[in-house]
């Protein structure tokens, strides 16, 4: 009899722990970045990811890609969205803290959101990511002579 009773107590134990485990399992990968590098190479197969910046609170991701342009992973439970942000589709703001950035997205306003880094220097570095992808490209002159303009 007291056989009967460990073997349940064990089965109730692994019933418990897996439930448990279930529960978790959205939060952990939504802060897991390995998977958020493999689900952008899924969508984006030719994209070569150069660096990645997470969010504080590790729901989105933020990739510098091998050409200068950007791309954005956010969770949403067990699953990403990914976006290739094309040069001239964001606005970007400062957020109140002064640790994020607010992206206004201008052909998709459900992807408007605030994004929060750890360090002011993660969101100025993203800053400098969306920057560099969204100056246009010019075939001028790059001589130090025609760098010269009016202030």
């Amino acid at each position: 009899m007291i056989w009967t009773v460990v073997i349940a107590c064990i089965f109730l134990a692994g019933y418990v722990f897996m439930r448990l485990r279930l529960r978790e399992e959205p939060r952990r990968a939504s802060n897991d970045t390995g998977l958020a590098i493999l689900e952008f190479g899924r969508a984006y197969p030719n994209e070569a990811i150069r660096e990645v910046i997470s969010t504080a609170n590790g729901d989105s991701v933020f990739l510098r890609l091998h050409d200068g342009k950007v791309g954005c992973m956010r969770a949403h439970g067990q699953h990403f969205t990914s976006h290739l942000i094309e040069p001239g589709s964001v606005h970007v703001h400062n957020s109140a803290s002064g640790m994020g950035l607010m992206l206004e997205f201008v052909g998709s306003a459900s992807d408007n959101g605030t994004f929060e880094f750890a360090t002011s220097g993660e969101a100025a570095e993203v800053s400098l990511w969306l920057l560099g992808s969204l100056l246009p490209a010019t075939d001028t002159d790059e001589s130090p002579q025609a760098m010269i303009t009016d202030t």
